[in-house]
Order: C-alpha cells, then sequence, then structure tokens
C-alpha cells in the first residue's frame, strides 16, 4: 500500500501545471558561487516569464519538500544516512568547503532546495497525467541513482517521479525517459536497467562526464555526439530519435528531461546549440508528445551558463504561443 504523502494531493485547477517554489535556490554564504551551476537559474526562470506577464505567483503550483518516507520509494536508508555527513554531500555536489559546515547547515541550505526540486518533479507527474503536460521548473538530477549521487545530484527526482506514478496512477504502466542534457543520464540508467516498462532514449556528448559503461546498457537509443555538435546535426538527430522512439514503445507517460547545457559556450557540456536550437529542440519533443497525446512532464536539469535562464523562460513562452502547452479550464 502506497503511504501517504502531500505530493499527491489534489492542486487547484485554477492553476498551471508550472511548478516552482523559491526554496529552490541555493544561497548560503556564497557557497553557490563555487560550483558553475547558477544556483539561483531557477528563481531567474520565474521572474522572466512574470515580466512577460505569462504568470503570476497564484497561477503556479507550489512545490513541496519529500519527505524520508517519499525518499525511501526508490533511495536505500544506507544512502540517506550517508547523507547526514558534510563531506559526502560536498563530494556530490562537487562543491569542496561544504566538508567544513556542520550538517544541519548543509541539510537546510544545500540539501532542503534539492528535496524541495525533488517533490516538484515527483508531483510533475501526477499534473501530467491529469492535464497533459506540466513542467517542473527544476528538478532533473539524472546522474543520481538509488544509492549513489554524483554531478550536483543528491537525489533521483526521475526515477523517483516515476516509481510514484507505477504505484499510484491506474493505468500507468509504461514511462520513456527522452534525456537531453549534454550528460550520460547514467543516474536513472541504473535504476531502470532491468526495468522493461521504461524506455530511455539518450543523446548526449560522448566526450565528457560520466561515462558510465555500465548505465549505457540500459539505453534503448543511444546517440553519442562528438565535441561542437551544432544546430543542424543535434535537431536531425532529436527529431528523429524522438520519433523512432514513440513508435517503438508507446509510453503511458514522458519524462524529458531538458538540459540547456548543450549551449554554445557552456563550460561543461562540450556541444555548440544555438539558443535558438534549445527552444527549437523542446519544441520538437514537446510537439512529438502531444501529437499522440501522451503525457509529459519537463524538469530543466543542467546549464552553466548566466542567460540560460532566459533560454528556458522564451522556450515555455514558445510552446505556449504554438499552443503546445494551454491551461486547462475548470468546468
Amino acid at each position: 500500500m502506497p503511504h501517504n504523502t502531500q505530493l499527491y494531493e489534489e492542486v487547484s485547477k485554477t492553476c498551471w501545471p508550472i511548478i516552482y517554489s523559491p526554496r529552490y535556490n541555493i544561497t548560503f554564504l556564497g557557497l553557490e558561487k563555487l560550483h558553475p551551476f547558477d544556483a539561483g537559474k531557477w528563481g531567474k526562470v520565474i521572474n522572466f516569464l512574470k515580466e512577460e506577464n505569462f504568470l503570476a505567483d497564484v497561477m503556479m503550483v507550489e512545490a513541496k519538500e519529500a519527505t524520508d518516507e517519499d525518499l525511501r520509494v526508490v533511495h536505500t536508508q544506507r544512502y540517506l544516512n550517508r547523507l547526514k555527513w558534510s563531506f559526502v554531500v560536498a563530494t556530490i555536489t562537487e562543491i569542496p568547503p561544504v566538508i567544513c559546515l556542520p550538517n544541519f547547515v548543509v541539510q537546510r541550505h544545500v540539501l532542503r532546495p534539492l528535496r524541495t526540486q525533488t517533490g516538484g518533479t515527483i508531483m510533475a507527474g501526477k499534473l501530467a497525467i491529469e492535464r497533459g503536460w506540466a513542467i517542473n521548473i527544476g528538478g532533473g538530477f539524472h546522474h543520481c541513482s538509488s544509492d549513489k549521487g554524483g554531478g550536483f545530484c543528491v537525489y533521483a527526482d526521475i526515477t523517483l517521479s516515476i516509481k510514484f506514478l507505477f504505484d499510484r496512477v491506474e493505468g500507468v504502466s509504461k514511462a520513456t525517459i527522452i534525456d537531453l542534457d549534454a550528460h550520460q543520464g547514467n543516474g536513472h540508467e541504473r535504476d531502470f536497467m532491468d526495468d522493461s516498462r521504461v524506455y530511455i532514449v539518450d543523446i548526449y556528448n560522448r566526450n565528457i562526464y560520466p561515462g558510465d559503461g555500465f548505465a549505457k546498457r540500459a539505453i534503448k537509443r543511444k546517440v553519442e555526439l562528438e565535441w561542437g555538435t551544432g544546430d543542424q546535426d543535434y535537431l536531425m538527430k532529436v527529431d528523429e530519435h524522438v520519433k523512432g522512439a514513440l513508435n517503438d514503445h508507446e509510453p503511458d507517460v514522458i519524462i524529458y528531461n531538458a538540459g540547456t547545457d548543450i549551449l554554445d559556450g557552456d563550460p561543461l557540456g562540450g556541444l555548440s546549440v544555438s539558443a535558438e536550437g534549445i527552444i527549437k529542440r523542446d519544441e520538437l519533443v514537446f510537439r512529438a508528445a502531444r501529437s499522440q497525446n501522451i503525457p509529459i512532464f519537463m524538469v530543466t536539469s543542467g546549464g552553466y551558463q548566466k542567460h540560460t535562464a532566459r533560454i528556458i523562460a522564451d522556450s515555455i513562452l514558445n510552446l505556449y504561443n504554438l499552443g503546445l502547452i494551454d491551461h486547462f479550464e475548470p468546468i
């Protein structure tokens, strides 16, 4: 019997299925500046959408923090206990000074934001089934598996969202993960290694972290890119393999890991896709899903440049302008 959780409580139909909380943003003594990740990216996306009069606070779904009980749907207790050691969190988040902080400070200022984003991804899965689509402005921690974190990914939000759906939503028994972050999504790949219900598409730079050969065995459509791959080649591959995946395996839900670290100039991604290319990529994925009436939810994942937030906001606006996302009006 599934446990009681706040993450699957009913949401007002007057809200858009866009999930966010100010608690997503990591700010403490400037530590967030010691990692290439812009730890305030998520709030900037929301501010841009507000400036465009697309969103107001009352229109969004407030993300709730995933509890230990929620996390144990996937994570081992041994792994969660290890997060009570600051040096473990410092290693996973790649912020060495975190090792010097008392763990209660780490829990409050580093892990709580990530648990809240994880709760947002789980909520997005439920809302996608109900509304046809959802977007978590955070999440996408695709390097974390049930018993191991890495690459700034502490909680396996992608795995959790799918397991929650399988356990709690009647008629949801097959899922497709479309992972278009520049890095291989080795966390969810390890979690679903032998699970035929989950079909994984992963298009990534073959030359960068994590290079997890074991996890690659779980990928059904593996597209390994070379340094500097640009718009034309990239978008052609995305279009071909997303459509091919949905023909191979007709899912009940799609989770789309929409990393923006494919952007030209990204210090970690090593690809050369333009801002316009990212917006077109997101359009291709949503168009493929919505043309087949497959519920889709998106998480924002990696992206390490200051103008990444603007691109994410512009992409959401483009999806709206094209009618690929819309508001569900209550009867």
